[in-house]
């Protein structure tokens, strides 16, 4: 947006003093606006050293209703800050920067904020991270997913801790507590052997919506115009339409005609063409020309739907027994209301009483996890140490591809607001994990997860070279960046300037 025609006849001094008095209405409006967000939110704050982030993230969800683009513009000009880089010290940059404006317009001086007071945030985010990954080899961290062999190979964890693993993730989806607890000894050891720690994160399982298929549709390739019926009770045999059900059957109801459906983490999109006596024809209208095989068990997501089942599964409630006294960090998967937090904060409690609770990382998974986000955030951080996990994978199918770098971006925002940390994941370095080389494509979104705390690699054969590049990546992108700001130290990437 360009500034308006007359603010270009301003004089500098002129121009400073109109921007002083709209920087003074932004500001009062946004403290009147936080403080009563923040009186919302203030019984659910428990942890007191939480509550500087609250205040923060209330301001910044304040400041950003605004449409702040004019006012940068103009303040550029000035020399001054754009406000863009202001997310976790939202009321120190509106007030640096309103006494600067009062100094060029001649006003009343004005008391310039501590440099603590910009630092402060950072700092509480770099706690957290060192608390919840490990304090890292970089700015940030990287956390590994064990397979399943790491639990009878301890040689399996030593390769990833030595190649510069910070944290390990267990998915607790698979395997039992005797694996886990085997992993887990083996991680304890290798750390010891280090001389360094190296963080336990353990995801629990959730209530991820799949598929339950009937024999006619198991292992059958389905092409673009392909129909199957989804159906509330089990699949029937015979003729007509190949016929399925979800495991959350219930959810067939909330369907209507035209709304999205996509199988096996987007390999199969699909749209619902009818409905009738409770059930649903589906025509496949996105697979690759070769087509896809449906799979029992594989993972559906209804963009667009609210799926209103909780967070945690009888299942996730028998593994936090275990995961609540081994878990450095639990990752709470499918995450989306705070009466989802309430409830693992209370399965905590009584399984550890008193006890300090362990941190949890929010799996934000979801359009409605997205919407409910620094809800989230206060409900987690009110009560226990919090992250968040940027869960791509699901986020793109659930939101659209096309908007996947725009949310993710949000999320960083946000969570840079409250002090959070977070995890850069799904697919990161995918082909070099799997198949032992990466693409340029996964090597800029590698270097592009320098922003946030922590990023995680998925297994595969090739991991400690996964791991090995990665840090090389991060490390040499720690020299150009912050977390949000060009670092500009001196390049060396050019010969002197030459003669043409």
């Amino acid at each position: 947006m360009e500034p308006s025609p007359a603010a270009h006849s301003l004089s500098p001094t002129e121009s400073a003093t109109e921007l002083h008095g709209r920087l003074a209405q932004l500001r009062n409006g946004i403290e009147r606006e936080a403080g009563k967000t923040l009186d919302d939110w203030r019984p659910a704050i428990r942890r007191e050293e939480f509550l500087p982030s609250a205040t923060n993230l209330a301001r910044y969800l304040a400041l950003r209703k605004v449409d702040l683009r004019d006012l940068q513009d103009r303040l550029i000009v000035l020399g001054l800050s754009s406000l863009g880089r202001c997310e976790d010290h939202v009321r120190a940059t509106l007030d640096a920067t309103s006494a600067t404006l009062a100094s060029i317009a001649g006003l009343t001086p004005e008391g310039y904020p501590s440099a603590r007071a910009f630092h402060d945030g950072a700092a509480r985010v770099a706690l957290a991270k060192d608390a919840m990954f490990g304090p890292g080899q970089a700015d940030t961290c990287i956390m590994v997913t064990l397979p399943t062999e790491a639990a009878e190979d301890e040689n399996i964890v030593r390769q990833f801790v030595y190649a510069g693993a910070d944290s390990v993730r267990i998915n607790c989806a698979h395997d039992d507590e005797q694996v886990w607890g085997a992993m887990i000894s083996h991680v304890r050891r290798v750390s010891e052997e280090v001389g360094r720690p190296v963080r336990i994160n353990m995801d629990l399982g959730g209530p991820k919506l799949r598929t339950d298929l009937g024999d006619r549709l198991k292992g059958k390739r389905l092409f673009t115009g392909d129909r199957f019926r989804l159906v509330p009770g089990q699949p029937v045999k015979g003729k007509g339409i190949a016929e399925a059900t979800l495991n959350h059957p219930e959810l067939i109801g909330k369907l209507e005609v035209g709304t999205e459906i996509w199988l096996d983490d987007g390999k199969i999109g699909g749209r619902v063409e009818a409905l009738e006596a409770g059930t649903a024809l589906v025509e496949v209208t996105s697979v690759r020309p070769t087509g896809v095989k449906i799979k029992h068990g594989k993972g559906v997501n209804l963009p667009g739907v609210e799926v209103e089942i909780p967070a945690l599964t009888e299942k996730d409630l028998n593994d936090l027994d275990f995961v609540a006294r081994n878990a450095d960090t639990i990752g709470f998967s499918f995450v989306q209301t705070p009466q989802d937090m309430r409830d693992l904060i209370a399965a905590l409690e009584a399984r550890l009483g008193d006890g300090d609770l362990p941190a949890v990382m929010l799996k934000i998974e979801t359009e409605l996890a997205v919407r409910n986000l620094p809800r989230l955030l206060v409900q987690a951080g009110g009560r226990l140490p919090v992250a968040v996990m940027i869960a791509r994978g699901d986020l793109s199918v659930e939101l659209g591809m096309n908007r996947t770098s725009e949310m993710q971006e949000e999320i960083l925002w946000m969570c840079a607001a409250a002090h959070v940390p977070t995890v850069w994941a799904t697919q990161v370095l995918e082909s070099l994990m799997k198949e032992g080389r990466a693409s340029r494509a996964e090597v800029t979104d590698a270097a592009m997860g320098q922003r946030a705390e922590c990023v995680m690699l998925n297994k595969g054969p090739y991991a400690p070279q996964g791991i090995a590049f990665l840090q090389e990546v991060l490390r040499r992108m720690d020299r150009h960046h912050g977390k949000r700001i060009a670092i500009l130290g001196p390049l060396h990437s050019w010969q002197e300037p030459q003669a043409l």
